[in-house]
This record gives structure tokens, C-alpha cells and sequence, in this order.
């Protein structure tokens, strides 16, 4: 049996080889194919399944293990190898595959891994993942003997993503690929722009030998920062293991976080689709929806993940969605998931067109004080336990809160967020204010107010 603690709300990840033994992820293979199977109109024959995987050392083993699961359930089976997630997406969309499973531990430690599954267009979440869960623990699979076949995927899918740009301005860019996906699939991509490339860690090494590929923590983005100062690039972007998650940095070398990349992006849709919806999450900058409906656009802010954004935005048809973790799904002239490489190239497409650095997309922004993401560490267990107690002290205490995921507080100068990260066995946490000493007195109100509900909990 698998860890249960691994489904979780929007995927299923764990320590590789402590949680996801591959027989345990053999029954998952079977229960995703079930699932599938059960999903699918009767009389439709063995539904074809792409299966792609990361970098990460475990991947091939969970790979294997979950391709013959599908099989035993009576899925044909493409494997299209080693890629970035946004590639296998690409794959299922462009085949018509019933869906597909994706094999990453995204931005995870190096000995995490787990699977993201496409049931048609969407990716699973919630329920869906608990009831793969409850097929494994009642044995309840459908059988069969799939087939197995190897596909390029990334031939086609480099081929669609270069031909939507055409840059008017050569940019000088620094792409720091982590040793993760990204690097291969990018090199031939750029081949074919009017970029000028300098390529920071592009071979694909599962041991992460460099930094770790997270470019939502600054200090994983210290040698993009020094290519970027040393070469006078106009930006420099960097990309998780996976690649579906983009950092940035100016040409400074100064760090645009999620939000305010989601916030450029947004401008320059708005000045084409009036009117047009955003969706973004708890962690996102007040600014960033203050100043999309400033615009005439229509800003939601709605829960962290990539399945419960991507579900939003159809149900909303919002043009964009962005995370502060680099997560950007676009829907505006691209297919609605979530594709760091695609983010990436329309970034510079806009530094292209405007004839200003990446500094320059920011012009009249205020200038707000905040932190990154500050993660504590928590146990799976009682992680969700102590943010429930953490918003009842709030409300006794008659602060304003939100609570669509987690405990977003609002204070006279600013806002503090308390939640349980779905994908690790962290609190997250982060503030903004509108001076630094203000910002300082919130981080400490909800330090101080986080040690008393871990007692409480404890």
C-alpha cells in the first residue's frame, strides 16, 4: 500500500522511496486506469493513456511501475519519456488521449516524487484523488492487457509553442534551467526566436548538483542574479523541476515575484480583452487585484493549486491565472494549463515589444513591503488543525479574515496569510505591508499567534 498521506488535494507526492513503493504505485496505475475506464462512454475500447515523466533519480522506477498498472487495467499506454510536465499536457490535448500521468516531484526535495493525472483536459483534484485512494484499499480494478508504445511528444509540442512568437527585438535573456526539464525542450524552442540565450544549468540531473530547481526561493536564484548583472541581460527567468512553475529577475537582478509577473501579464491582455478575468490565490499581493480592477479587469482571488485554479478558470472563463509559487495558466491564446516555458517566451515577448527591461513592465506600480513565502515546518497530521485554530483565535480576537484557503488576515497597513501547503509538511506563510515597520509588526502578530495554536494543537 501507499503512505495515504500522499493524495492530496490536488495531486499525490511523497518521499519516493519510504512512500511510493513501486508496487503501491503499480495498484495506483490500476486505480487511475479504473478510474478512467469507469469515466469513459461504454463500448469506447481501451482508453490511450500518455504517461511522461521528470528528471528526479526515482522517476524511472515510478514510471515503469505506473505504465504497467494502466496496462493491467486495460489502457493503452504512450510513453512520451522524459519531459516537463507542460509538454505531457500538451501530448494528451493534441492526441486526444483520455487523459494521462505525469511522474514529478515538481519542486519538491530531491527524494520526493509523485504523479499529476489529466483526466481529458483537466487535471484531477479533491475527491477524485481520495476516490483512486478508496478503488486501491477495496481491490476494486477493472482488468485488461494494454499496450505499450513510445512517443515524441516534444517534437510537436516545440514546433506549436515557437511558432506563436515572432519578436520584433532581439532580447538578451539569462534561462537558468535547474538541471531539471526544462533546458533540452527550451534550447530547441529559443533556436527558432530572435532571442539571445545564456543557458545556466540546461543538462537534465536528477541529483540537482547546482541548486535546487525552486526559483520560488531567492536563494536558489543567486547565480541567475549574477549572469543576469554580469552579462546586461534584460531579464533573467528560471524554472522548477517540472518546469511548470517560472521565476524572474529584472535586470537588476532584483526578483519580480509571481504575482507581479501575473500583474504584467495582466496589463497587457487588458489592453487587448477589456473586461477580461484573473484569477489568482491567497498569497498574491493586494496590489495585484487592486490594480487589475483599477484596469477594468475583473480580479478573483481563489484557492492555491494548479487543479483547483485551472477548474476555476473555466468555470469563471478568466483569461489568466497566476500563483505566487510562478504557476501561470493561460487561457488567453494558449490552452489554459499551466506551462513555465510558454510564461517564459511571452515575457519576453512583452520586454520585446515595449523596448523596456523587465524593470520597465512595472512603471507605476506602487511599491509595496513583503516577504516570499515563508514555510515552517509542520506535521501532515496536524498542519490543517493548527491553521483551523490559528482563524478561530483571529475571529475571537475580531480581526478581519478570509478564509478561502487558509487565513488571509487584513490589518490597517496590509495582510498576513497563514496556510497548510497541500504538497508538503509546511505552514505557509507571508505579509506585505506599506512601510517596513509595519510589515514587521504584522510577521510578528502571527508568529506569536502561530506558536500559541501549535501549543493549542499540540
Amino acid at each position: 500500500m501507499l503512505n495515504p498521506t500522499v493524495f492530496r488535494e490536488y495531486d499525490i507526492r511523497g518521499v519516493a522511496e519510504r512512500d511510493l513503493p513501486s508496487e503501491g504505485v503499480e495498484s495506483l496505475g490500476r486505480a487511475i486506469g479504473t478510474f478512467v475506464r469507469r469515466q469513459a462512454a461504454a463500448g469506447s475500447g481501451a482508453p490511450r493513456m500518455m504517461t511522461g515523466a521528470d528528471c528526479r533519480l526515482s522517476s524511472p522506477r515510478l514510471r515503469t511501475a505506473i505504465a504497467k498498472g494502466l496496462r493491467l487495467a486495460g489502457c493503452d499506454v504512450a510513453d512520451i519519456g522524459t519531459v516537463p510536465t507542460p509538454v505531457t499536457y500538451h501530448s494528451v490535448l493534441q492526441s486526444g488521449a483520455a487523459g494521462g500521468v505525469m511522474v514529478t516531484g515538481s519542486h519538491n526535495p530531491a527524494d520526493y516524487n509523485g504523479f499529476k493525472v489529466m483526466l481529458g483536459a483537466s487535471t484531477i483534484h479533491g475527491e477524485d484523488i481520495q476516490e483512486l485512494r478508496r478503488i486501491i484499499e477495496a481491490g476494486d480494478f477493472t482488468s485488461g492487457e494494454g499496450s505499450l508504445a513510445t512517443v515524441d511528444a516534444v517534437t510537436p509540442y516545440v514546433e506549436d509553442v515557437a511558432a506563436r512568437f515572432a519578436f520584433p527585438r532581439r532580447v538578451k535573456a539569462v534561462f537558468d534551467g535547474g538541471n531539471g526539464t526544462a533546458g533540452p525542450v527550451l534550447k530547441r524552442i529559443l533556436s527558432c526566436l530572435n532571442v539571445e540565450p545564456i543557458e545556466l544549468f540546461f543538462e537534465m540531473d536528477g541529483h540537482f548538483p547546482n541548486h535546487h530547481p525552486d526559483p520560488t526561493v531567492p536563494k536558489y536564484l543567486a547565480h541567475l542574479q549574477a549572469a543576469v548583472r554580469e552579462s546586461g541581460a534584460e531579464l533573467g527567468i528560471a524554472f522548477d523541476g517540472d518546469s511548470d512553475r517560472i521565476g524572474a529577475v529584472d535586470e537588476r537582478g532584483e526578483v519580480v515575484y509571481g504575482d507581479m509577473l501575473m500583474l504584467i501579464f495582466a496589463r497587457e491582455i487588458l489592453a487587448r480583452r477589456p473586461g477580461a478575468t484573473f484569477i489568482s490565490e491567497v498569497k498574491s499581493s493586494q496590489i495585484l487585484y487592486d490594480k487589475i480592477a483599477e484596469l477594468g479587469g475583473r480580479p478573483i482571488m481563489w484557492k492555491t493549486g494548479h487543479s483547483l485554479i485551472k477548474a476555476k478558470m473555466k468555470q469563471e472563463g478568466a483569461a489568466l491565472a497566476g500563483e505566487m509559487s510562478g504557476h501561470m495558466f493561460f487561457a488567453d491564446g494558449y490552452y489554459g494549463y499551466d506551462d513555465a516555458l510558454y510564461a517564459a517566451l511571452r515575457l519576453i515577448d512583452i520586454v520585446s515589444r515595449s523596448g523596456r527591461p523587465l524593470s520597465g513592465q512595472l512603471e507605476g506600480i506602487p511599491v509595496m513591503h513583503s516577504t516570499p513565502e515563508i514555510r515552517v515546518d509542520s506535521e501532515d497530521e496536524t498542519k490543517f488543525a493548527i491553521v483551523a485554530e490559528a482563524a478561530r483565535m483571529l475571529a475571537e480576537r475580531s480581526y478581519p479574515v478570509d478564509e478561502t484557503d487558509g487565513v488571509r488576515v487584513r490589518f490597517s497597513n496590509g495582510w498576513g496569510l497563514l496556510r497548510a501547503s497541500n504538497t508538503q509538511p509546511v505552514l505557509v506563510m507571508r505579509f506585505e505591508a506599506g512601510t517596513a515597520e509595519d510589515l514587521a509588526e504584522y510577521q510578528a502578530t502571527m508568529d506569536d499567534l502561530l506558536a500559541e495554536a501549535t501549543v493549542r494543537v499540540s
